[in-house]
């Protein structure tokens, strides 16, 4: 067995690969598929001590555009939050409800996951 650390997007991966026999066979998908752990991503960790009660996530996974509001800003539920860009397309990600922007977690450039917390609302 041997153990990696992966990045893929910005995204680490504690990856452990079993070795199977060489006999020519394929091994059985069990020993063959590798186990993959994310670690704690450091804008979720940055984030942690200041985070608001409300999180705004991304809908799908991208690059951050345009950072749209800053801490202590108030917004209204639709208001625009955060710019994403997938797939040469921009995509709004609005302001679930009525708050105060408490983080802002992400940065220009930065890539997402869907379902990343993006900003955090009071």
């Amino acid at each position: 067995m041997k153990n990696y650390t992966i990045t893929v997007n910005g995204n680490v991966y504690d990856v452990v690969v079993e070795e199977g026999a060489s006999t020519g066979a394929p091994a059985a998908a069990p020993k063959a598929a590798p186990k993959a752990a994310p670690k704690a991503a450091p804008a979720a960790a940055k984030a942690a001590g200041t985070a608001g009660s409300i999180k705004v996530e991304a809908g799908a996974a991208g690059k951050v555009f345009k950072v749209e509001t800053s801490v202590g800003q108030a917004v209204k539920k639709g208001d625009t939050v955060i710019i994403l860009e997938a797939m040469k397309m921009e995509i709004p990600v609005v302001a679930p409800e009525d708050g105060t922007v408490a983080s802002v977690d992400v940065a220009v450039g930065d890539p997402v996951e869907a379902g990343a917390t993006l900003v955090t609302l009071n």
